[in-house]
Order: C-alpha cells, then structure tokens, then sequence
C-alpha cells in the first residue's frame, strides 16, 4: 500500500508523544551532525553536502516513508561508489547517477519490488557490506596517523603502499587526538549509552586543538569555511553518453538504498513491534535521492544506527525523523562556521569505528563455515569490493549465487519423486504423515518442502508469523528439504532465537544428511541442541511432549 507511515500515525496523535518525538530527533540530530560530515569527507565530497543530505534526505524520508521510525541520510554503504562517481565524473555525473537512481527506486516502489530487494543472498551483503568497511578503514589511515603524504591513490593496493613508504612522516598531535577520540568513544558506547559519543569527542578535541593551538589539519585548512546555508535547487548538466555511462552506477546506489533501508525497516520492526510498508520506503528513498542532489546532496538512505538510536531515545512515529532533520538545519544555520574547525582526526577516529561496526566480522566468519558455494560467494563479493569495484561485485556476486544455486538444485533433485507424483491412481502409505499421530495441544507442526534457500525464507518467516497465539512448541519437519544455504542458515537461527524468547521450543525433525552437515559446520546445531535433532516423526513428538511436561524451554 503506498501510503506514507506519518499519515497513519498523526490519526492518535497525542502531546504526550509528540514531546517523546521531539526529544529524540534532537538526540539523533546531534548523533548525525558528526556522522554526516565525516561521511561526507569520505566520499570525497566538500562537509556541508552530508548535512544538506541529512536535512532533506531524511526530511523526505521520515514524512513519506513507510517505517514509522526509520532515519534517513548519508551512509558508509555509499562511501565507495560516491567516492568513484565524483573522481571519474565529477559533481555533475554524482548528480545525475543520484537522480538516476532515485528514479530507479520510485520505479521499483510502484512495480511492488519492496519485498523481492529482501531475497539478495546473505552472503553477497555480508561480503560488500565487509568490504565496504575495509575500505573506509584505509581511507581513514592518512587522517588518523596525520601523514604528511599527496593524494591517496584510490587503488587499495597503491594506497597501502603510499601509507607504508610515508608511515614515517606521521604527525604525534594527530595521532595523539585519533586515538583519544577512538578510546573516549568505545568507552563511551560499552559504559555510558546515553551520551552521544561522537559529538562528545568533537566538542572535546575541538577545543583541546584550539586551546593548544596544535598542528592538526582540520575541516577548514583543507576545505576551507563550511557553508550555512541550503543552496537554491539547481539542475544538472544532462548528456547522454554520461547517463549512459552512469546506469550500472546508479542501479547500485538504487540497490544499496533499497537494501540497506529496507534492512533497518525490518530491525526497527523487531524492535517496536510495527510492520513497515516496504514499497512505500522505496519510494521515499527515491523521492529522497532525486532531492537531494538538487540542493548541493548526496545519496541518502535509511540509517540502521540512528534508526536504532531514535528508537531507543523514545520516538515513534515519523515526526522525530522530521525534527531529526529541522535539529540539523538549525545547527547548520546558527553553528555551521565553527564546524571548520573540528579535527580531520576526530572525523578520522569516528569513521575507525563505523567501519568495524560496518565489517560484521562475526558474521562473515560464521558464514565462513557455510556450504561451499556461499563461502565462494561471500569471498568473491568481498574481494571485488575491496580490489576491484563495488558495482561489479554486486554484478558478479549475484550471478555466481545464481549459478551456484542451479548447481545446487541439480544435484540434489529426485526423479523418484516426480515419478511418484505423476503416477495418478496410486496412493502410498506414509506411516510418518501427520494426520496419523496424535498432535498434543500446545504443539505445532510445520513442514518444508524442497530445498530451504534465500529465494523460499521470506515465504517461511509469513508462515511461522501467522500464528494467532504462539505454541508451547514448533516442530519443524525437513523430510524434503534435501539442501539448506547461508540465507537459510541464518533464518533457522533467527527463528530459533526469536522463538525461545518468546517462550516457544524449536524441534526440528527428519533432517537430511546435507542440512545436518551444515547446521554442525555453523554452529546453529550446537545453539539448537542435539536434544531437538530427530531423525523421525514420532521421537520428535515424544521431545515434545517432554519440553510440555517440563513447563519449560531449553
């Protein structure tokens, strides 16, 4: 349904609320004032264009998006390509993929695409999404150790070469700063959640370079006074060789918007209990992305981070987005020239700690011990990413977990099976069939057939939510389930811990040799318990009755 969440939410509006919105989009606001100047910086791209971004970018995507609490903006996601548009094609082309791309999303919308964007293997996001933070890492080097170099080559590994050869031409004051504000922050964020970290070490190493006056670069010596002001909207020059040029660029920002907002919707969904209308999200983003280049921005999308901030802060309807973005405008205005002077360090010290947050390096191992063909993906993905270009890792990434999965299904289709099915007349007797055992009030039986991979979890996550009143237990039978992958992996695990929560015992029952091989490798075996592994029906009811009896979960 493409209705934006605000006008739903604005129907009980109470006052009450509107003072909990109001809190937390100044507390986001002032969280992503020195997130969306370093981001900036990191594209390659003057400050005040990740503050222009934030502004209308999230103004846009609060009021006609579909999540009642996602916060828009500039991301890490778009550091890597923005980077590549602006050195190759300038601020024009950045402008036009941007429209290009919004463009793409509002398409995407309308055609009802919001949910397929959900069935992008897990391992082809795990891999750019931790090559994307190896990237952002080494852009920070030359800023956090203060070397005295040129321009940072963009090839990866021209740029470590450059740093190993000028490592010694490091500044102490910088370095000093860098690693104050990186300790003061992970201190911060594990003991003291409420204060903003970011913003904290700003004001805090602002002020210590001023005071001192230490040679330390900072946003004004390199980019001069930070505008406070919105420029009026301007149009770009169009050409075609460039649009033409540009569609593989723009598909990606399109893609990575859609991804990474659509990510956030489903855990800000977690976290408050809504559900998101996805489609209308991907329309705000587009809208989103044709505005903000008009007004001097640059791609914006739904922020895990400060969506989760803003939730945590108390906001719950998309009038804290709204004040999100107002907060920033104001701050722009009234204290955008002192801005210039905050430490290149700081910003560098920041972005250390967005990348390991961005690397999911928990994840990327456990998925290290996934079936093979993800593991090649996973590692292809990351590869590219990192050494050759994001667009086409994306590219490359997809078709590889195409063809794998063709592999895959290949090898493990049964003919006996279709024979039997298509033998009309015949009727074999399954002494295993549900509807011959008794099935225990409390206790639900749910039953996958054909291979459980990313194309089928989003079918499987509806089922197991359409249950009016959770069961005591779930029995999940696997009897033809032949083959399971990362996505699927990961989705077991999900429902397991989600389940157990909630006071609901997970048993999996007749689980095929290659689902076991893969559930041992990853872990989720030992997580489930070998309790609740059964190679039959009936002794996967008796662990049920069992877990009825005890009035408890293990």
């Amino acid at each position: 349904m493409l209705k934006p969440k605000l006008f739903t939410t604005l129907k009980n509006y109470t006052r009450e609320q509107f003072i909990k919105d109001s809190f937390a989009g100044i507390v986001v606001g002032i969280v992503a004032l020195p997130l969306s100047i370093a981001f900036a910086i990191a594209s390659g791209v003057s400050p005040e264009k990740g503050l222009i971004t934030a502004v209308v970018g999230g103004f846009l995507i609060s009021a006609l998006g579909g999540s009642r609490v996602a916060i828009g903006g500039p991301t890490g996601a778009f550091v890597v390509i923005i980077y590549g548009i602006v050195q190759q094609y300038g601020l024009n082309g950045l402008m036009i993929a941007t429209i290009m791309a919004g463009i793409i999303l509002i398409i995407l919308g309308v055609s009802g695409f919001g949910s397929t964007i959900k069935f992008i293997p897990h391992p082809i996001i795990v891999g750019f999404t931790s090559g994307i933070a190896v990237i952002i890492f080494s852009s920070q080097i030359k800023d956090f150790f203060g070397l005295q170099m040129g321009n940072v080559p963009s090839e990866f590994f021209d740029k470590w070469k450059e740093f190993a050869l000028n490592f010694s031409n490091f500044n102490f004051y910088a370095l000093a700063i860098s690693s104050a504000s990186l300790l003061i922050i992970i201190f911060l964020q594990k003991f003291y959640h409420k204060i903003p970290a970011p913003i904290f070490v700003i004001i805090i190493s602002t002020f210590v370079v001023q005071y001192f006056q230490l040679p330390v670069e900072t946003i004004g010596s390199r980019f001069g006074k930070i505008s406070s002001m919105i420029p009026s909207p301007t149009m770009p020059l169009f050409d075609f060789e460039i649009i033409k040029n540009l569609l593989r660029p723009a598909t990606t920002i399109a893609i990575l918007a859609g991804i990474e907002s659509l990510l956030a919707c489903v855990v800000a969904d977690g976290m408050i209990g809504s559900k998101h209308r996805s489609n209308m999200e991907l329309v705000a983003q587009g809208v989103a992305n044709i505005a903000s280049p008009l007004f001097g921005g640059i791609p914006a999308t739904t922020a895990i981070v400060r969506t989760a901030t803003n939730i945590r802060s108390g906001g719950r309807t998309p009038i804290a987005g709204i004040i999100h973005s107002i907060t920033l405008l104001l701050i722009m205005l009234l204290f955008g020239r002192w801005a210039s002077l905050i430490p290149l360090s700081t910003l560098a010290a920041i972005l250390v700690i967005v990348a390991y947050n961005m690397s999911e390096w928990k994840t990327f191992l456990s998925l290290m011990r996934s079936p093979r063909s993800d593991v090649i993906v996973l590692i292809t993905t990351f590869f590219l990413t990192v050494v050759v270009d994001l667009v086409v890792a994306i590219e490359i990434g997809m078709v590889l977990a195409v063809f794998l999965f063709m592999k895959r299904m290949s090898e493990v289709t049964n003919i006996g099976i279709v024979t039997r099915e298509l033998k009309d007349g015949e009727e074999v007797e399954d002494s295993n069939a549900t509807e011959n055992n008794l099935i225990p009030k409390g206790v639900e039986v749910f039953e996958i057939n054909g291979p459980f991979f990313f194309g089928a979890v989003e079918k499987f996550k509806e089922v197991m939510n359409y249950v009016e009143d959770l069961p005591k237990v779930r029995i999940i039978r696997m009897r033809n389930v032949n083959a399971i992958d990362a996505t699927g992996l990961h989705t077991i695990r999900e429902v397991f811990h989600s389940s157990k929560k909630q006071g609901c015992q997970i048993i999996l029952s007749e689980v095929h040799s290659q689902p076991v091989f893969a559930f041992t490798k990853s872990g989720i075996f030992d997580e489930i318990g070998e309790a609740n592994f059964h190679g039959n029906f009936d002794d996967a009811l008796t662990r049920a009755k069992e877990v009825l009896s005890l009035g408890k979960i293990k």
